[in-house]
């Protein structure tokens, strides 16, 4: 079968630039795209190194093209195993065309495609991560000095500032962003060349592969390609996806926690998607969008884990895991997620006054009188926390707040605390320096060590928190033009084959 070479140039025109498209566009580097990659790979580095025989080139490299060219075209099929894809290439060369499969198997072939195809979604995972921690951060620094309650074990524990809070979660979605920096240089390896199990007789070029399809590095064990790595490498994304997804599950939960109040200082901007109103109760606004997103990170979590229980208990291999369209959406799962936290960190509506005001009504600030008694007067902590817990027993008992409690009172109970121990005498704070050491923003204010809330630390702390953001920024740029540059280069070289096929 021969090919003209004036309709062999339109052929390739279109089959390289709806390449240069796919390189640039993620959801386009399917299966059919990546064995369509592959195969010109092949085409070039084999018979650059004299395992095509030059006069083959000609006819083989149309048959790919062909085939690229109408799985491009609307309705065009679109083969995603190597089975498949082979019968068209036949059909657009004839037999020829298969001496491209010498020391291939659809094994590494399709180990390849599934690590590139993951390596794209990583970098979405990352890009959407990176958004939603721009997101968090620059609410961070809204509400530096925005005093709200902390709670733990589900009870109002201390006061904090809300920038800090954030901050706190920020930390965790960077750990995940590092997480996926690690996990992408385990992805980021190509397979092709190892055939089934241990290589083959063919001396093929495994680097100059991994080069052009955008790889970092081959995977060096060629039992390991197929047969191991490629198992793990969406067990891995599963468990990046996992922490994403219990990040986001965690602080939504943290926000729910205020629907359940009267009054809360933490609401969603109504109307929209946000909240809607009850079907029976007119009162209610019900939070949607909290609700969603919850939804959706469960949905995540229980993605995750099947790609664990799909690797679990069987023998080296097998396909149970590898399924693309399967790991596919389980990471798209985690971006969803992610999508929607985004969404509730903007729509937040946050009441300082009403967040002070739940401060002052409790007694977060209880442990402070502890910790100003045992810093400054030397008093044990333990003697000094039980003076406090029966201070914060008198005062529910007669429902008294903490900014009114009668420093008399606190006279009284610190000197029955210690009368039985080596401290015994008055109270040595004056009733200025007990009412400011219940005052949460004093508090707040003059946190001393490393990582807490008070105004230095929460300057020092967001430039990191943005100077990881920008990095991680600058690293996705940097893989994806790896790739793209990579692809670019296969476009190129591809067309120099044609052009110089004898």
């Amino acid at each position: 079968m021969k090919f003209p070479r004036c309709a062999l140039s339109i052929a390739l025109s279109l089959s390289l630039g709806a390449g240069a498209v796919a390189a640039q566009q993620a959801p386009v580097r399917d299966e059919f795209f990546w064995l369509g990659e592959i195969n010109k790979a092949t085409a070039v580095i084999n018979t650059d190194e004299g395992l095509l025989d030059k006069s083959m080139a000609l006819r083989v490299a149309a048959g790919v093209a062909k085939v690229i060219k109408d799985g491009n075209q609307a309705g065009g099929k679109r083969p995603s195993t190597v089975i498949t894809f082979e019968p068209l290439m036949i059909d657009a060369a004839g037999e020829d065309v298969t001496l491209l499969h010498a020391g291939r198997s659809s094994q590494d072939m399709h180990a390849t495609y599934r690590s590139a195809i993951l390596r794209d979604d990583l970098l979405s995972l990352a890009e959407q991560l990176n958004a939603t921690s721009t997101t968090l951060v620059n609410l961070a620094d809204k509400h530096a000095g925005t005093i709200v309650p902390n709670y733990t074990n589900g009870v109002a524990a201390q006061p904090n500032s809300y920038g800090h809070y954030l901050l706190g979660f920020a930390a965790a979605l960077d750990r995940d962003a590092q997480r996926i920096r690690e996990a992408y240089v385990r992805v980021d390896r190509s397979s092709m060349g190892t055939t089934v199990l241990n290589g083959t007789s063919w001396p093929l070029n495994r680097t100059r592969m991994a080069n052009y399809l955008g790889f970092a590095a081959i995977v060096d064990n060629a039992y390991d390609a197929s047969q191991i790595s490629s198992v793990d490498e969406p067990v891995e994304a599963s468990a990046i996806v996992t922490s994403v997804a219990l990040h986001t599950g965690s602080f939504v939960q943290d926000v729910m926690t205020q629907y359940a109040q009267s009054r809360p200082w933490i609401l969603l901007q109504e109307g929209g998607s946000n909240t809607y109103v009850s079907s029976a109760m007119p009162q209610k606004r019900n939070p949607g969008l909290l609700n969603r997103t919850r939804s959706d990170a469960s949905t995540a979590i229980s993605l995750a884990q099947g790609v664990v229980f799909q690797a679990h208990n069987i023998t080296p291999g097998m396909s149970d895991p590898k399924e693309v369209k399967d790991n596919t959406a389980m990471v798209k799962s985690g971006i969803k997620a992610l999508k929607g936290w985004n969404t509730v960190l903007t729509q937040m509506v946050i009441s300082p006054d009403r967040a002070l005001e739940e401060l002052n009504n409790d007694w977060t600030a209880s442990q402070e009188l502890a910790d100003v008694l045992m810093r400054k007067y030397k008093l044990p902590f333990r003697v000094g926390h039980h003076f406090a817990s029966k201070v914060v027993d008198y005062a529910k008992q007669n429902d008294i707040k903490p900014l009114d409690f009668p420093y008399a009172e606190a006279k009284r109970i610190y000197a029955e605390t210690v009368k039985d121990s080596p401290y015994t005498g008055d109270l040595p704070m004056s009733e200025q320096e007990f009412r400011a050491t219940l005052d949460p923003i004093a508090i707040i204010k003059n946190r001393a060590s490393v990582g807490g809330p008070q105004p230095a630390e929460m300057d020092r702390m967001l430039k990191i928190a943005k100077q990881n953001i920008a990095d991680q920024d600058a690293w996705i740029k940097t893989k994806r033009a790896k790739i793209n540059d990579s692809l670019k280069q296969l476009d190129s070289d591809f067309e120099k084959l044609v052009s110089t096929a004898k």
